[in-house]
């Protein structure tokens, strides 16, 4: 019978992997972002320029700003990209477009995406199948492969906005699979590369490195779970340091050599954006902007301000790059940089003082991931990804992190629509979204049926608000006046009321985390 039902196992998984892989190929025609020239303005870039000049070509405004790794990535896939259409190759021809670049640029992310499905598979094999179901489709392991490969945030980012994630977060799960397994050099390693590919990954480093001391520089513990220093092993960390030096070296050593480091990190961190990207992320300065636009408005009624001092466009503008603060101070990189760094802190203490295995290093991963997302400097709505994946290998494991993943999910996915803001696109995110969601939802009440219900009713009542506020952004809200004076309202209200739900499942697994207490069985571990 365990024979039989390895096959099924097999079989069940591949059908998913199959089946959403054919969705891909059904959205190629759909909307694609600016993104889409972005990334053929690095196939152009790296195929045609010599390595020292690619962090310097500037035809385009669509820079090269990502690290070596990435563009390594894509001087790869331009001797592929040559045979299908040479002219995307051309530097000069900006916004080019044919149909076989789409189908190029397409295919190369649904491809690419093989590695994202290997890493889920690895995934699931952590996940502790003690839960022995007769049926299948309530196998914590299968709920999870639905959850992370029909993930909807991935869908609409990577395969009609367009970007490449879904290979990236597949080289992040697959560090988590093998730290999982005590494979710690792999995982390691598979971190370093990704942080070369995308830096934006520098958030859930703390995460990483904190959870590889204690039990891979460590090796052993006390009676009471405590750390034994007796046990630190410097032939471990020798190990750890020299695999982060020879990746950084692999990506980073020709550009020392060429004395371009200070140009590729110049363009690797840009401060010179705004605080808030150009649709507000749904995290705490979108509340902080909101407040200040609340605040102004009763200043002015109140006549506590002067209208004359008040610059225009901070009222009309919106949702511009530069949001000028007119009660609350204005915010600075230092500032936010700051937050996020005392944010992180207490899930970083959490991991070192109260080990809890690899769950205790994804619940870290996770707060990392939020925290930065609450309180970084220009951060995009789809860095929300970064602590969705990780919080769904937590969520078929405990009632508790799954009653969180279903708020964070659900207004994390909702707080993407404005990305996709062209008609056709509309009954397809809506669609793809309630599929999703209702899914989540079921498959993971029926999990925990035994258990008390997932979510209150406050949280209940919260999550269904957003029905009526889609209705009222994408089909009352245009037919009003208000359309021509406010265009920015929609995004506002979007990002605002999104925000109190990322924030809430922020402060609740925050809580959750600090308020654990270890079990004897695992302070033995």
């Amino acid at each position: 019978g365990r024979d039989m039902a390895a096959a099924g196992g097999r079989g069940w998984f591949r059908a998913l992997a199959l089946g959403v892989s054919f969705l891909k190929c059904l959205l190629i025609p759909a909307y694609y972002s600016t993104d889409f020239e972005v990334h053929r303005n690095w196939l152009a870039i790296t195929h045609n320029l010599p390595l020292s000049q690619w962090y310097y070509e500037a035809t385009s405004e669509w820079t090269l700003d990502y690290p070596p790794f990435f563009a390594w990535f894509e001087y790869a896939l331009s001797h592929i990209a040559k045979y299908f259409d040479p002219k995307m190759l051309v530097i000069e021809n900006l916004n080019y477009t044919s149909r076989s670049t789409i189908f190029f640029q397409r295919f190369s992310v649904i491809f690419t995406d093989i590695l994202f499905i290997y890493a889920v598979r690895e995934c699931c094999r952590c996940v502790d199948g003690k839960r022995a179901a007769k049926d299948i489709l309530e196998k914590p392991t299968f709920i999870l492969a639905v959850l992370l490969l029909w993930n909807f945030g991935l869908l609409i980012v990577d395969h009609i906005h367009f970007q490449y994630n879904g290979f990236l977060f597949g080289l992040m799960l697959l560090s988590v699979a093998r730290l999982c397994q005590k494979r710690y050099l792999e995982g390691a390693l598979l971190f370093a590369v990704l942080l070369h590919f995308k830096h934006i990954y520098v958030y859930v480093a703390p995460a990483y490195g904190i959870y590889l001391l204690r039990s891979y520089c460590f090796t052993a513990n006390n009676a009471d779970g405590s750390l034994k220093w007796r046990s630190f092993s410097l032939l471990h960390v020798t190990l750890l340091g020299l695999i982060v030096c020879l990746v950084s070296a692999l990506s980073l050593g020709p550009f020392i050599v060429l004395g371009q480091l200070p140009q590729v990190i110049s363009r690797l961190f840009p401060f010179k954006r705004g605080l808030c990207h150009a649709y507000w992320a749904p995290n705490f300065w979108a509340l902080y902007n909101a407040m200040d636009k609340a605040l102004t408005i009763f200043g002015l009624r109140c006549n506590f301000l002067d209208p004359t001092k008040i610059p225009k466009a901070s009222m009309t503008g919106g949702l511009v790059q530069e949001f000028q603060h007119t009660v609350l101070p204005s915010v600075t990189p230092l500032a936010t940089l700051i937050c996020t760094f005392i944010s992180i802190l207490p899930s970083v203490f959490c991991l070192w003082f109260k080990p809890q295995g690899p769950r205790g290093f994804l619940q870290c991963l996770v707060l990392c991931a939020l925290s930065s997302f609450m309180f970084g400097w220009h951060v995009h709505e789809k860095a929300i990804l970064l602590a969705i994946l990780p919080l769904s290998l937590l969520s078929v494991q405990r009632a508790k992190d799954a009653g969180i993943y279903l708020i964070l999910t659900t207004t994390g996915h909702f707080s993407l629509f404005p990305l996709l803001f062209t008609p056709p696109e509309l009954p397809i995110k809506i669609l793809l979204m309630l599929l999703f969601t209702v899914y989540s939802f079921s498959s993971l009440k029926s999990l925990f049926r035994r258990e008390r219900p997932l979510l209150n009713w406050l949280e209940t009542i919260y999550l269904v608000q957003l029905v009526p506020l889609e209705i009222f952004c994408e089909i009352i809200f245009p037919l009003t006046p208000w359309k021509r004076h406010f265009p920015f309202i929609p995004l506002l209200l979007t990002s605002v009321y999104c925000a109190l739900g990322v924030t809430y499942a922020w402060l609740k697994l925050y809580v959750s985390v600090l308020t654990e207490r270890i079990s004897i069985r695992q302070k033995a571990e």
